[in-house]
């Protein structure tokens, strides 16, 4: 079976499981809808967390970035896991005590305001769409690659799927669905990375192969490709361009902003118990830790073969005619231009430019010793689908890791589409505008959402192109989260002092300042020597994340305490005890079970 039909095998039957755990597992209530009944297993919740969280960023986009970026990019790989554990420990199992379906629900009733609903809802979607358009490109970059279409056809076909099982199965057939993803991605993304340690260190550990000698050289691999990227002009590979204020800025907006990421703290509503929720964490983390140990390695073996296949390789225009092509030029003792970058060029996320002329493709970097402009321009989104073209790998292979790299960025997109949808339907009309619609049109309300968050979703993964790449464009998600929520959840938690005025000044200054400045370096012709302290448009949500704290804190001492009966609400959620004789259930859910 050749790869062709290896990779129609693999999408077709993964993508038949997803549709099938929709319909089995159809929501039949707005509870099943929202966080699927609250009854889901801890190790299956931590599996489909995993998923959630393992997005097209994680799973397409973070082993290009250090593959190109080297060290910088570990930047990715440190505030992800760390923010995932911040998460874990200091918020997770306090939500869930809570007991509600959303952010915005726990902020409106924490805060006692509507307005302060409101501006949370505003937060989770500005939020939810940046995140949400690094998904749907990493859909658009899978598919294209797997069919050979244009990007934007592929974030079509990415918007039908979705659609499908996120407004069909709500938050029960996503959580099934997720799990069935995990499994999928998680040997999508390590059997290849096996096969290239192998083929690079001798070692089929990657994550062993990557600190261990390059196969019969008595050279260590990273030694090796240092050496590689600085005889043809790039900086050496161990080392990174960023200021180390800016490293430290983008690692903590992204910590942070886990902590504030809507779509991943309402996984853990779905658990009965407080304590579940926690179990589903460390469940989580380990699986998320398969995946994140595996990365750099990935991205070290990636960059070696690209430079190997790609460099001073003789350019074929004629794609129909390749093999010939391609054997004329061994017999002239030419090397000619890899097939894998044949077959993904036709997606535009590749291109030559023949500077001078003589039909080589040369890849050089700023500071080349013989003065060779570069010719190459890599998309860094599509290295790890097409990582096992590059190293030759079987076909299966090649099919199984497309099949994951759809099921990453799929996964994601449908959480995030359950934030938007929850936000509009529950947050906005049940809570705020229509407080008497019953569950069957809330439920109708949530799918219309679910349906036309699918639509937008996919108008923004098609502006994405222009942002960045996928891990960017979800890194100014974090920002925002980590401005606009992270510190108006963590106060809610462990100030009973926190009020709805300090909360509401709290998250319009988090979003309108970072949002601001992300716009402004990116569309508004801002430049790099413009950056406040040297730090990026990425990291500078952190900064912003303390300017709201410190907002939310003062004006909140400046105005009225909140009522006795929330401060006693918060005092329960961190030690539980009569939940009931503060009023906390509501909406027709039943309070949460005390530890």
């Amino acid at each position: 079976m050749d790869q062709q039909l290896w990779t129609y095998f693999f999408v077709g039957i993964t993508f038949a499981i997803y549709i099938g755990i929709a319909i089995w597992s159809r929501a039949g209530s707005t509870d099943d809808f929202y966080v699927a009944g609250h009854d889901v297993h801890p190790t299956v919740n931590g599996m489909a967390t995993a998923a959630d969280w393992m997005s097209a960023a994680s799973f397409l986009s973070m082993a290009g970035l250090i593959a190109f970026l080297g060290y910088g990019g570990s930047v990715y790989l440190m505030g992800w896991t760390g923010g995932y554990v911040l998460l874990a420990l200091l918020l997770a199992p306090f939500l869930r005590e809570f007991g509600k379906f959303t952010v915005p629900d726990f902020v409106g009733d924490r805060y006692y305001s509507t307005f302060a609903r409101v501006i949370a809802v505003i937060c989770a979607l500005f939020v939810s769409f940046t995140y949400i358009a690094g998904q749907m490109k990493g859909v658009g970059v899978a598919f294209s690659g797997f069919l050979g279409i244009p990007f934007e056809a592929g974030i079509i076909i990415g918007m039908v799927i979705v659609f499908f099982y996120a407004v069909l199965g709500g938050m029960k057939g996503i959580t099934y669905t997720q799990v069935a993803q995990y499994v999928v991605l998680i040997f999508a993304y390590t059997v290849p990375a096996i096969f290239m340690s192998l083929i690079i260190t001798g070692n089929p550990i990657p994550q062993l192969g990557f600190i261990a000698n390059a196969a019969g050289e008595n050279i260590a691999m990273l030694e090796k490709l240092n050496n590689t990227v600085t005889e043809l002009g790039f900086m050496e590979y161990t080392e990174t361009g960023k200021s180390m204020i800016d490293i430290f800025a983008i690692t903590g907006a992204l910590m942070f902003g886990t902590a504030g990421l809507p779509h991943v703290i309402i996984r853990f509503f779905t658990v009965p118990t407080a304590k579940a929720a926690r179990v589903s964490a460390g469940w989580a983390l380990v699986f998320i830790a398969i995946l994140y140990t595996t990365a750099p390695a990935v991205g070290a073996f990636a960059r070696l073969n690209f430079i190997d296949t790609v460099n001073d390789a003789t350019y074929i225009t004629d794609a129909e005619n390749y093999e010939a092509a391609a054997a004329s030029i061994l017999a002239d003792g030419g090397k000619p231009v890899p097939k894998w970058y044949k077959d993904w060029e036709p997606t535009g996320l590749l291109s030559f430019e023949d500077k001078n002329g003589d039909g080589i493709m040369q890849y050089r970097g700023p500071d080349s010793a013989d003065g060779i402009a570069n010719e190459v321009s890599p998309n860094r989104d599509i290295f790890v689908l097409a990582n096992p073209q590059i190293a030759q790998l079987p076909g299966w292979v090649i099919g199984l890791v497309v099949a994951g790299g759809l099921a990453a960025a799929l996964s994601t997109a449908a959480g995030l589409l359950m934030v938007i949808s929850s936000a509009v339907s529950h947050d906005l009309c049940r809570r705020t505008f229509y407080p008497e619609m019953d569950d069957k049109t809330e439920l109708r309300v949530a799918r219309i959402s679910a349906a036309g968050a699918v639509v937008a979703a996919g108008l923004l993964g098609l502006f994405a192109s222009q942002l960045g790449f996928v891990a960017q464009v979800v890194a100014f998600a974090f920002g925002l989260a980590a401005a606009s929520l992270f510190p108006i959840i963590f106060l809610g938690i462990f100030w009973k002092r926190m009020n709805k005025e300090g909360a509401i000044a709290a998250m319009l200054i988090g979003l309108v300042t970072t949002f601001s400045y992300i716009v402004y370096f990116k569309f508004g012709g801002g430049t790099a020597d413009q950056y406040f302290l040297g730090i990026s448009p990425e990291g500078i949500g952190f900064v912003f994340m303390f300017l709201s704290l410190a907002v939310g804190i003062g004006v909140a001492l400046v105005t009225a305490p909140p009522p006795q009966d929330i401060q006693d609400l918060v005092e329960d959620i961190r030690m539980p005890g009569t939940r009931q004789s503060h009023g906390v259930a509501d909406q027709g859910m039943a309070p949460v079970a005390a530890e």
